[in-house]
């Protein structure tokens, strides 16, 4: 059940970096919900560095840091995808 929620996460993570980021990023769907997963990750691991991953009610920190990591993420990955060479 925790690899399900990891994927749902990871999706809603990553369709949010999606939203924040200017433009089009012409990655598939799998790559944006392994990036969330990852910008998941580091966010959670900001905000425990922040300490900042345990306040009363909606951790809107801890969230902002995923999304934000996740973008940071997206914004790398995208002109490698889109400068990859299809065979």
């Amino acid at each position: 059940m925790t690899i399900l929620w990891a994927i749902i996460a990871g999706l809603v993570i990553g369709l949010l970096a999606r939203l924040v980021l200017p433009g089009r990023q012409p990655i598939p769907l799998w790559a944006t919900i392994v990036i969330g997963i990852i910008g998941g990750l580091i966010g959670n691991g900001l905000a425990g560095a922040f300490n900042v991953a345990d306040t009363s009610g909606v951790d809107w920190i801890r969230h902002g840091l995923q999304v934000g990591a996740a973008a940071v993420l997206i914004a790398l990955v995208t002109p490698l995808w889109t400068g990859r060479r299809r065979v």
